[in-house]
This record gives C-alpha cells, sequence and structure tokens, in this order.
C-alpha cells in the first residue's frame, strides 16, 4: 500500500528533477525503519543514470522538502536509480535492448500461443519483430500483453 503522503512528495519532487534533466519514477516511504526511509527513485532521460546524478537530485530536492515540512520527523532521504526492469515499454528501452533475449506474452488467454521467446529485433507502430533461432517472426503490437527481459538466458 502506497504510504498517503507520496503524491504529494512526487509533486514536489517532479519539477526538481524536470530542472536536473531527470524524471521521478517512483518514490517509497519505509515507516518501518528507524528512522524511516524516503526512497525516490530518478532516470536520466538522456543518458543511463549514475551517481552523479542521484547525488544532484538529494542536494537539490533535501531544502525543498525541507521547506515543505510534508513529514514532520526525522527521516532518510535516499535518491536511487531504478536500476533495469525486466518489463520493457518505452522506446528506448527497445532500442537499448536489441539483440537480447526477451519473452513476449500474448495479450489474449486463449490464444493458440501464449508467449514467443526469442532475441529482440526491434518494434514499430503495429508489430514487435523477434529472432528465433536465425528466422524473424513478427507479432502483431495487439496481441502483446507485455515484453519481458529473459536476464542471463541465452537463445
Amino acid at each position: 500500500m502506497t504510504h498517503p503522503l507520496i503524491p504529494q512528495i512526487i509533486d514536489l519532487a517532479t519539477p526538481v528533477a524536470e530542472t536536473l534533466g531527470l524524471e521521478v519514477v517512483g518514490a517509497v516511504f519505509h515507516t518501518n525503519q528507524n528512522p524511516p526511509v524516503l526512497r525516490i527513485d530518478i532516470r536520466n532521460v538522456q543518458q543511463d543514470t549514475g551517481l552523479a546524478d542521484c547525488e544532484r537530485m538529494s542536494i537539490a530536492l533535501e531544502p525543498e522538502l525541507d521547506a515543505a515540512d510534508i513529514i514532520p520527523d526525522a527521516y532518510v532521504l535516499e535518491i536511487s536509480s531504478p536500476g533495469i526492469s525486466r518489463l520493457l515499454s518505452s522506446e528506448r528501452e527497445f532500442i537499448t535492448f536489441k539483440g537480447f533475449p526477451v519473452t513476449v506474452k500474448a495479450a489474449e488467454p486463449e490464444s493458440r500461443i501464449k508467449e514467443w521467446k526469442g532475441l529482440l529485433v526491434g518494434r514499430d507502430e503495429t508489430t514487435v519483430y523477434l529472432n528465433q533461432k536465425g528466422r524473424q517472426i513478427k507479432i502483431p503490437r495487439l496481441q502483446i500483453a507485455k515484453v519481458e527481459l529473459d536476464e542471463g538466458k541465452e537463445m
């Protein structure tokens, strides 16, 4: 369950991130720790997110959070990168992971084929393309529920 302060925190953090060329991709407030930990995940929109990005965001966001006084008690602010998600969704991710092994899951559970596995070739407006043992297959995007990386697997 999302902490009730998260929407306010994201509303405050988003413009700060944008001024730094970053985007806020999520936030979690771990109140079960002492002191509580507020973790905000960011992504650099131009390149891979690095430690310097997290540091810049922390330095810029901390005074904004203090001034807004949203969190009344002591807490630890942690800025991090979301890392590599297994789920591919953005155009950038489809370009970045071209040639990587993926699983494409069918949107229709009654479909004859439940999933396809292969190396990602790419996608366009209507189709996702996979390489299955040297043969290119085309999967209409309307038939796709999700495309996931198969980390550590060779095709």
